[in-house]
């Protein structure tokens, strides 16, 4: 074997101890251990199922913004309908309420994008509730099995008659393992569980301001002045000599 293919081998290797060590671990740690993975597994897939819809919601509010400002003066509440009709995104359906509404006056527009955007923010919200609970649950489910296998180690001891060192540490070592992972599913649950409130956070947030633009926008339509402005030609100046 060369020494290049010796080093190729290093993070594989160390890869296959780390595995097995966390596998003996987990077997262990008695039977505390399935709830805490059950937390864990079900947890990590809340946390992705949100990350994965999350992602495909956020868009570039600004160029869709300014995409349905273009089609309101070029076509009209129609033409804005389509653009929105063709974008992803709880921006684009509140967008798409208010517009079905245009012909009933601002109002019903203003109504309309507060009602569509509580319940888009709902759907943005979906499963969080059941990720925060194993966050919590499952350190709890940890310090369970420890303060059980502390019992069991202590009974352990009143039988035998003895204190053996062997006898205790096998037995608090068993039962610190179930607080080990569970305080692991606590904090890895946790890191997604901010990444996605964080997330939902800045989409609520553009959805309010990008709200706001649209019924702007409306109000000038209404007055029949152009949605979009003008940019001033490059080279000119309202300054004279």
């Amino acid at each position: 074997m060369t020494s290049s293919s010796f080093f190729l081998l290093l993070p594989q290797a160390a890869d296959e101890g780390t595995i097995n060590m966390l596998v003996n671990y987990y077997n262990q740690g008695g039977e505390f251990m399935w709830p805490v993975m059950v937390c864990f597994l079900v947890g990590l897939a809340i946390a992705f199922e949100r990350i994965i819809t999350l992602n495909r919601a956020d868009i570039n509010t600004r160029k869709f913004i300014l995409e349905v400002k273009k089609a309101l003066d070029e076509g009209g509440v129609q033409a804005a309908e389509d653009v929105c009709a063709r974008t992803r995104g709880p921006v684009a359906s509140v967008f798409q309420a208010g517009l079905l509404r245009a012909d009933e006056g601002i109002d019903a527009v203003e109504k309309a994008v507060v009602s569509y955007g509580s319940v888009e923010m709902s759907f943005l919200e979906r499963g969080m509730v059941w990720l925060s609970l194993f966050i919590t649950i499952a350190p709890m489910l940890g310090f369970l099995g420890t303060v059980v296998g502390m019992v069991l180690a202590f009974d352990a001891i009143e039988a035998a008659g003895d204190i053996s060192p062997s006898l205790v540490a096998g037995g608090i070592k068993v039962a610190l393992l179930t607080t080990l992972f569970g305080l692991i599913t606590g904090v890895v649950l946790q890191v997604f569980y901010n990444y996605a409130v964080s997330k939902i956070d800045r989409i609520v947030t553009e959805m309010e301001e990008a709200t706001i633009e649209l019924i702007d926008s409306l109000v000038l339509m209404e007055s029949g002045q152009p949605v979009v402005e003008e940019s001033a030609p490059a080279g000119t100046s309202d300054d004279t000599e």
